[in-house]
């Protein structure tokens, strides 16, 4: 069949009006599709993301992971990637990016009550058990120890061993991090290239950020995946303040899926611009004075409502304390001081069915909790914390109970801070039991944190700036098409 003519009304128009329309309709599509972007690209500049993965997951550690080749900088409004797992065993969410040249994939607790990132390094002296590889730095074209007279070694914290730097000046920078759990960390401090994945899927490599090579190390609650931490806090050693020249400032927030969640399901890390918390039902207060708060984050609590009833942080003849919780995703239980816990914990025992057995159980590894002795409980409270500020933070029975299936045992997420571990008893700890199917926001710019209750699980993975489609470019391309065919066939 022959084709159809078009219409000679086309064909009659002069060749310079014709090649006028068509320029004005490509122009308009252009502009269009340029507006478009740039509304998308803004939504993403300078922030990157990362996954808080299943360990059953295809990204977590128990799928082999190959190396990658091609390296570069985030530039532009390009996020960066990794992915995150909960750790099997011990209960953590695991972040996965890679170390070294060539890269050397770690999985790291998320920790944002310490500052620097640091892992089991070769020699080890002393590691605990992981069913990964240990890193060797002498595999890797990167690695820099950092000598006793450079600035970084200077930013270490002071439970660090530095006296002998004095007498030393080029000795090997050391660090030594011990936490509240009794695990601790003792190394060299180095610099090496850290590599994540961008929302495009190419490989970008972030130089000389300042790591921990961990060569005496112990933590009894250890996953088999666990190669070490990566410090969130706010120091000039955390990630977050290393990273920050490359996403647009000190700003992070994550979405935590909750602890009994299945492990296929992930979870978000968010870094930098566009990682900002807001939107209805967004709880934010202060944080307490960065400059005294020993690189952790502290906010200030009230109180906490159980049912109907307030029940202030301090006792009436105390005066309440400013930065009083720390808000600490590396632990994964909550904790209040010794007088408050036991007023919470009482008006808790009042609102429970009498008949209900309370016990204390103790664990495997020594750890007591408050237990109640059934396999599921029908009714229970629930909490609201009062934030300085006038915050209400509501939490639901399933942040503050847990379950034991096996022992057949609902549990209190909360402990007393009665331990040598704690160094105050009048602060206590907002852990990651809590934290759960909540977006929380640090902005370290402003200093604020900021809660949302969202359900983790549901919530957009990151991706790449996705570019909608505009109707107007719709028609516009077709009609450009349309035109171009007609001029062809005339």
């Amino acid at each position: 069949m022959a084709p159809l003519k078009p219409n000679n009304t086309f064909c009659h128009l002069g060749k310079y009006y014709y090649s006028m329309v068509v320029i004005t309709i490509f122009s308009l599509h252009l502009v269009c599709f340029s507006f478009t972007a740039a509304a998308n690209i803004n939504n993403y500049n300078g922030e990157f993301s990362a996954h808080l993965i299943g360990k059953n997951s295809s990204n977590s550690p128990l799928y082999n992971h190959k190396n990658h080749k091609n390296f570069r900088r985030l530039a532009g409004p390009e996020m960066l990637q990794s992915t995150v797992a909960t750790d099997p065993d011990g209960g953590g969410h695991l972040m996965k990016l890679s170390i070294g040249t060539p890269p050397f994939d770690i999985y790291v607790i998320v920790d944002t009550g310490s500052t620097l990132l640091w892992i089991q390094c070769q020699p080890c002296k002393s590691c605990f058990k992981t069913k990964q590889a240990i890193f060797d730095p002498e595999k890797s074209s990167t690695y820099g120890n950092i000598t006793c007279s450079e600035s970084e070694c200077r930013l270490v914290d002071e439970d660090s061993p530095q006296n002998y730097c004095k007498d030393n000046p080029q000795a090997t920078c050391m660090y030594h991090y011990r936490y509240v759990d009794k695990s601790y960390s003792t190394g060299e401090v180095a610099k090496e290239a850290i590599t994540l994945k961008s929302t495009s899927g190419t490989d970008v490599i972030l130089k000389d950020i300042v790591i921990g090579c961990g060569q005496n190390n112990s933590d009894e609650r250890a996953g088999e995946y666990q190669m070490g931490r990566v410090g969130l806090g706010h120091g000039p050693l955390s990630f977050i303040s290393q990273i920050s020249p490359y996403v647009g400032g000190k700003r992070f927030s994550y979405c935590l899926v909750p602890l009994d969640t299945d492990p296929k399901i992930e979870s978000n890390i968010n870094f930098g611009n566009g990682s900002e918390v807001s939107g209805k039902g967004v709880v934010s207060t202060p944080l307490f004075d960065i400059e005294r708060s020993m690189n952790k984050y502290y906010v200030t609590v009230r109180g906490i409502t159980i049912g109907n009833e307030f029940l202030p942080f301090n006792s009436t003849e105390t005066l309440l304390e400013e930065g009083n919780m720390l808000i600490d995703s590396g632990s994964t239980l909550s904790y209040l001081p010794q007088e408050f816990y036991d007023r919470v914990v009482n008006k808790l025992v009042k609102t429970l069915d009498p008949k209900l057995e309370l016990i204390n159980y103790i664990d495997s590894k020594n750890t007591t909790s408050l237990c109640i002795n059934a396999a599921t409980i029908s009714k229970a409270p629930n909490m609201a914390v009062h934030f300085d500020g006038g915050g209400k933070l509501q939490l639901t029975t399933e942040r503050y109970l847990f379950r034991l299936e096996e022992e057949k045992l609902v549990c209190l997420g909360i402990r007393n801070t009665n331990r040598k571990a704690f160094h105050s008893n009048y602060t206590g700890v907002f852990g990651r039991n809590v934290q759960g199917n909540m977006l929380i926001g640090f902005d370290i710019d402003r200093e604020v944190v900021s809660f949302k209750p969202t359900n983790c699980i549901n919530i957009p993975r990151a991706g790449g700036a996705n570019i909608a489609t505009h109707p107007f470019s719709i028609f516009s391309t077709c009609l450009f098409y349309l035109l171009l065919i007609v001029n062809l066939s005339c």
